[in-house]
Protein backbone atom coordinates (compact mmCIF):
# COMPACT_ATOMS: atom_id res chain seq x y z
CA UNK A 1 0.00 0.00 0.00
CA UNK A 2 1.76 3.61 -1.03
CA UNK A 3 1.31 6.21 0.59
CA UNK A 4 -1.60 7.62 -0.80
CA UNK A 5 -3.69 4.41 -0.57
CA UNK A 6 -2.77 4.33 2.74
CA UNK A 7 -4.59 7.96 3.37
CA UNK A 8 -7.38 7.34 1.77
CA UNK A 9 -7.80 3.89 3.67
CA UNK A 10 -7.72 6.07 6.97
CA UNK A 11 -10.07 8.64 6.14
CA UNK A 12 -12.50 6.55 4.33
CA UNK A 13 -11.96 4.41 8.18
CA UNK A 14 -12.43 7.48 10.00
CA UNK A 15 -9.16 8.25 11.32
CA UNK A 16 -8.43 11.42 12.77
CA UNK A 17 -6.15 13.50 9.85
CA UNK A 18 -4.55 16.39 10.75
CA UNK A 19 -3.38 18.56 7.74
CA UNK A 20 -2.59 22.31 6.34
CA UNK A 21 -2.79 24.33 3.19
CA UNK A 22 0.19 25.11 1.14
CA UNK A 23 0.48 27.97 -0.32
CA UNK A 24 3.95 28.52 -1.08
CA UNK A 25 5.02 25.64 -3.89
CA UNK A 26 8.14 25.41 -3.19
CA UNK A 27 9.75 21.65 -2.60
CA UNK A 28 11.52 22.65 0.68
CA UNK A 29 8.26 23.99 2.35
CA UNK A 30 6.44 20.55 1.09
CA UNK A 31 9.72 18.78 2.76
CA UNK A 32 9.62 20.97 5.91
CA UNK A 33 5.85 20.05 6.57
CA UNK A 34 6.06 16.62 5.83
CA UNK A 35 8.70 16.15 8.62
CA UNK A 36 6.78 17.94 10.87
CA UNK A 37 4.04 15.08 11.78
CA UNK A 38 0.65 16.10 9.64
CA UNK A 39 -1.31 13.42 8.08
CA UNK A 40 -1.87 15.13 4.95
CA UNK A 41 -0.73 18.17 2.99
CA UNK A 42 -3.40 20.24 1.02
CA UNK A 43 -1.65 22.78 -2.35
CA UNK A 44 -3.97 25.35 -2.43
CA UNK A 45 -3.84 26.33 -6.17
CA UNK A 46 -6.86 27.91 -5.92
CA UNK A 47 -5.88 30.93 -3.64
CA UNK A 48 -1.60 31.03 -4.25
CA UNK A 49 -0.50 31.63 -8.36
CA UNK A 50 0.55 27.85 -8.41
CA UNK A 51 0.37 26.44 -11.97
CA UNK A 52 1.04 22.98 -13.41
CA UNK A 53 4.64 22.71 -12.79
CA UNK A 54 4.65 24.06 -9.27
CA UNK A 55 1.96 21.09 -8.40
CA UNK A 56 3.98 18.53 -10.22
CA UNK A 57 7.25 20.05 -8.05
CA UNK A 58 5.07 19.79 -5.10
CA UNK A 59 3.87 16.31 -5.57
CA UNK A 60 7.66 14.87 -6.06
CA UNK A 61 8.66 16.86 -2.64
CA UNK A 62 5.39 15.19 -1.05
CA UNK A 63 5.80 11.46 -2.48
CA UNK A 64 9.88 11.87 -1.75
CA UNK A 65 9.00 13.24 1.88
CA UNK A 66 6.37 9.94 2.66
CA UNK A 67 2.86 12.39 3.25
CA UNK A 68 -0.04 12.75 1.29
CA UNK A 69 -0.12 15.91 -0.82
CA UNK A 70 -3.78 17.55 -1.94
CA UNK A 71 -4.29 19.59 -4.33
CA UNK A 72 -7.11 22.70 -3.91
CA UNK A 73 -7.73 22.98 -7.96
CA UNK A 74 -8.94 26.71 -9.10
CA UNK A 75 -11.28 25.40 -11.32
CA UNK A 76 -13.31 21.84 -11.61
CA UNK A 77 -12.08 21.26 -14.88
CA UNK A 78 -11.74 17.67 -16.28
CA UNK A 79 -8.16 19.67 -17.21
CA UNK A 80 -6.87 20.76 -13.51
CA UNK A 81 -7.97 17.49 -12.07
CA UNK A 82 -5.99 14.91 -14.67
CA UNK A 83 -3.18 17.61 -14.07
CA UNK A 84 -3.06 16.82 -10.51
CA UNK A 85 -3.99 12.93 -10.40
CA UNK A 86 -1.63 12.13 -13.52
CA UNK A 87 1.36 13.66 -11.55
CA UNK A 88 0.12 11.52 -8.19
CA UNK A 89 -1.32 13.54 -6.06
CA UNK A 90 -3.62 11.86 -3.25
CA UNK A 91 -6.70 13.76 -4.33
CA UNK A 92 -8.45 16.75 -5.20
CA UNK A 93 -10.40 19.61 -2.75
CA UNK A 94 -12.74 21.29 -5.32
CA UNK A 95 -14.05 24.82 -3.88
CA UNK A 96 -17.65 26.39 -4.36
CA UNK A 97 -19.48 23.35 -5.19
CA UNK A 98 -23.83 23.77 -4.23
CA UNK A 99 -25.58 21.43 -5.55
CA UNK A 100 -25.56 17.59 -6.61
CA UNK A 101 -25.18 18.47 -10.69
CA UNK A 102 -22.00 19.80 -10.15
CA UNK A 103 -20.78 17.30 -7.18
CA UNK A 104 -21.62 14.28 -10.03
CA UNK A 105 -19.75 15.96 -12.59
CA UNK A 106 -16.41 16.52 -10.36
CA UNK A 107 -16.76 13.31 -9.52
CA UNK A 108 -16.85 11.44 -13.13
CA UNK A 109 -14.05 13.59 -13.80
CA UNK A 110 -12.27 11.87 -11.04
CA UNK A 111 -12.60 8.64 -12.76
CA UNK A 112 -11.66 7.09 -16.47
CA UNK A 113 -15.62 6.26 -17.18
CA UNK A 114 -16.45 8.46 -19.98
CA UNK A 115 -16.49 12.14 -19.48
CA UNK A 116 -13.67 11.85 -17.14
CA UNK A 117 -10.17 11.79 -17.53
CA UNK A 118 -8.29 10.82 -20.40
CA UNK A 119 -5.72 7.82 -19.63
CA UNK A 120 -1.92 7.41 -19.82
CA UNK A 121 -0.08 4.53 -18.40
CA UNK A 122 2.75 7.10 -18.72
CA UNK A 123 2.51 9.14 -15.42
CA UNK A 124 3.79 9.57 -12.11
CA UNK A 125 0.34 7.80 -11.09
CA UNK A 126 1.12 5.09 -13.48
CA UNK A 127 4.66 4.16 -11.93
CA UNK A 128 5.65 6.06 -15.48
CA UNK A 129 4.68 2.37 -16.80
CA UNK A 130 5.29 -0.23 -14.19
CA UNK A 131 1.31 -0.42 -14.15
CA UNK A 132 -0.08 -2.15 -16.69
CA UNK A 133 -2.89 -0.40 -17.83
CA UNK A 134 -5.45 -2.66 -16.25
CA UNK A 135 -3.60 -2.73 -13.04
CA UNK A 136 -3.56 1.12 -12.83
CA UNK A 137 -7.39 1.39 -14.02
CA UNK A 138 -8.05 -0.83 -10.98
CA UNK A 139 -5.65 0.63 -8.29
CA UNK A 140 -6.23 4.50 -9.36
CA UNK A 141 -9.04 5.18 -7.15
CA UNK A 142 -7.57 3.29 -4.62
CA UNK A 143 -4.74 6.41 -4.45
CA UNK A 144 -7.48 8.90 -4.96
CA UNK A 145 -9.20 10.83 -2.36
CA UNK A 146 -12.39 13.52 -3.28
CA UNK A 147 -13.11 16.45 -0.80
CA UNK A 148 -15.77 18.51 -1.99
CA UNK A 149 -15.54 22.05 -0.29
CA UNK A 150 -19.25 23.73 1.11
CA UNK A 151 -19.15 27.28 0.64
CA UNK A 152 -22.65 28.96 0.38
CA UNK A 153 -26.01 28.38 1.59
CA UNK A 154 -27.02 26.25 -1.70
CA UNK A 155 -24.48 23.56 -0.46
CA UNK A 156 -25.18 23.35 3.06
CA UNK A 157 -28.49 23.03 1.79
CA UNK A 158 -27.22 20.45 -0.07
CA UNK A 159 -25.19 18.69 2.13
CA UNK A 160 -26.92 15.52 2.09
CA UNK A 161 -27.31 15.04 -1.53
CA UNK A 162 -23.64 15.66 -2.01
CA UNK A 163 -22.41 13.10 0.20
CA UNK A 164 -24.56 10.81 -1.39
CA UNK A 165 -23.14 11.40 -4.93
CA UNK A 166 -20.77 8.36 -5.74
CA UNK A 167 -16.64 8.86 -5.46
CA UNK A 168 -17.35 11.70 -2.94
CA UNK A 169 -14.86 10.72 -0.17
CA UNK A 170 -15.34 14.27 2.29
CA UNK A 171 -17.32 17.36 2.30
CA UNK A 172 -15.04 20.30 3.90
CA UNK A 173 -16.69 23.38 4.99
CA UNK A 174 -14.17 26.82 5.93
CA UNK A 175 -16.41 29.07 7.81
CA UNK A 176 -14.75 32.20 6.54
CA UNK A 177 -15.87 31.36 3.05
CA UNK A 178 -19.46 30.73 4.55
CA UNK A 179 -19.36 33.92 6.40
CA UNK A 180 -18.80 35.75 3.49
CA UNK A 181 -21.06 33.90 1.10
CA UNK A 182 -23.88 34.56 3.97
CA UNK A 183 -22.73 38.55 3.69
CA UNK A 184 -21.32 38.48 7.18
CA UNK A 185 -17.55 38.96 8.47
CA UNK A 186 -17.74 36.87 11.46
CA UNK A 187 -16.59 33.51 11.03
CA UNK A 188 -17.93 32.90 14.27
CA UNK A 189 -21.22 34.01 13.85
CA UNK A 190 -23.81 31.31 15.52
CA UNK A 191 -25.76 31.23 12.03
CA UNK A 192 -22.26 30.25 10.39
CA UNK A 193 -21.28 27.83 12.76
CA UNK A 194 -24.78 26.63 12.77
CA UNK A 195 -24.12 25.83 9.12
CA UNK A 196 -20.95 24.53 9.50
CA UNK A 197 -22.43 22.43 11.87
CA UNK A 198 -25.01 20.42 9.77
CA UNK A 199 -22.58 19.51 6.86
CA UNK A 200 -20.73 17.92 8.94
CA UNK A 201 -23.69 15.87 10.18
CA UNK A 202 -24.98 15.29 6.93
CA UNK A 203 -21.50 14.17 5.80
CA UNK A 204 -21.30 11.73 8.89
CA UNK A 205 -25.16 10.89 8.43
CA UNK A 206 -24.16 10.38 4.62
CA UNK A 207 -21.42 8.18 5.97
CA UNK A 208 -18.30 10.14 3.94
CA UNK A 209 -15.50 12.06 6.03
CA UNK A 210 -16.35 15.38 7.59
CA UNK A 211 -13.78 18.06 7.40
CA UNK A 212 -13.23 21.82 8.49
CA UNK A 213 -10.80 24.66 8.80
CA UNK A 214 -9.61 25.45 11.94
CA UNK A 215 -6.88 28.20 12.70
CA UNK A 216 -5.27 25.93 15.36
CA UNK A 217 -5.30 22.91 16.85
CA UNK A 218 -6.83 23.78 20.43
CA UNK A 219 -10.06 25.15 18.20
CA UNK A 220 -10.64 21.84 16.36
CA UNK A 221 -12.02 19.82 19.63
CA UNK A 222 -15.73 21.25 19.21
CA UNK A 223 -15.67 19.94 15.67
CA UNK A 224 -14.41 16.51 16.68
CA UNK A 225 -16.64 16.16 19.06
CA UNK A 226 -19.44 16.54 16.39
CA UNK A 227 -17.67 13.96 14.03
CA UNK A 228 -15.23 16.00 11.66
CA UNK A 229 -12.19 14.07 11.49
CA UNK A 230 -9.98 15.63 8.36
CA UNK A 231 -9.18 18.79 9.95
CA UNK A 232 -7.00 21.53 7.60
CA UNK A 233 -5.10 23.11 10.47
CA UNK A 234 -3.62 27.01 9.82
CA UNK A 235 -1.39 27.40 6.53
CA UNK A 236 1.97 27.71 5.71
CA UNK A 237 1.94 31.54 5.37
CA UNK A 238 0.11 31.54 9.35
CA UNK A 239 3.13 29.57 10.65
CA UNK A 240 5.85 31.48 9.25
CA UNK A 241 3.84 34.68 10.33
CA UNK A 242 3.74 33.46 13.57
CA UNK A 243 6.86 32.18 14.14
CA UNK A 244 8.62 35.35 12.87
CA UNK A 245 6.70 37.46 15.39
CA UNK A 246 7.53 35.32 18.37
CA UNK A 247 11.44 35.99 17.05
CA UNK A 248 11.31 39.61 17.20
Amino acid sequence: MNVNSAFRARLKRGDRCVGTFVKTAHPAVIEILGAAGFDFLVLDAEHAPIGREGVDHCVLAARAAGIALLVRVPSPTVEWIQTVLDCGAAGVMVPRVSNVAEASRIAASVGYSPGGRGFSPSTRAAGYGQRSIKTHLELAREDTVLVIQIEDPEGVANANSIAGVPGVDCLFVGPVDLAVANGLTDPVDVEIMAQCDSVVREAVASGVAAGVFVPNIRSAARWEEGGARFLVVGTDQSFLKSGAAAAT
